[in-house]
């Protein structure tokens, strides 16, 4: 069992930069959050959820290429906290975004995401 709590959404102008964070716990000693993969995802009125940034149990990252070069995902095991810095945003940035989990491997297609956040705004005007 994860929990995962966001914080970090608000509004900005386009061309602006927000940072979103994430705190995990309730993770077991038995399954350590070092297990877990990690990802930010989104989802706009009216459209499916889709992943924008993936960081696996080993530290490797994958993007989408609608953020890519633009959005950088990063952990902190020891710290337990999930980021992911957004530069240079778009209007059709704008979405909830949500933090969840996936024990073992994950990456953009994974559907073993079985944890998730409460989610957090992000608006981006033009």
């Amino acid at each position: 069992q994860v929990r995962l709590v966001e914080s970090g959404g608000g509004s900005v102008q386009a061309g602006g930069s927000l940072r979103l964070s994430c705190t995990a716990s309730a993770y077991s000693d038995y399954s350590p959050l070092t297990a877990y993969s990690l990802g930010w995802f989104r989802q706009a009125p009216g459209k499916e959820r889709e992943a924008v940034a993936i960081v696996d149990h080993g530290g490797k990252t994958t993007y989408p290429d609608s953020v890519k070069g633009r959005f950088t995902i990063s952990r902190d095991n020891a710290k337990k906290t999930l980021a992911l810095q957004m530069n240079n945003l778009k209007p059709e940035d704008t979405a909830i975004y949500y933090c969840a989990a996936a024990f073992g491997s994950a990456d953009l297609q994974s559907t073993n995401f079985d944890y998730w956040g409460q989610g957090t705004q992000v608006t981006v005007s033009s």
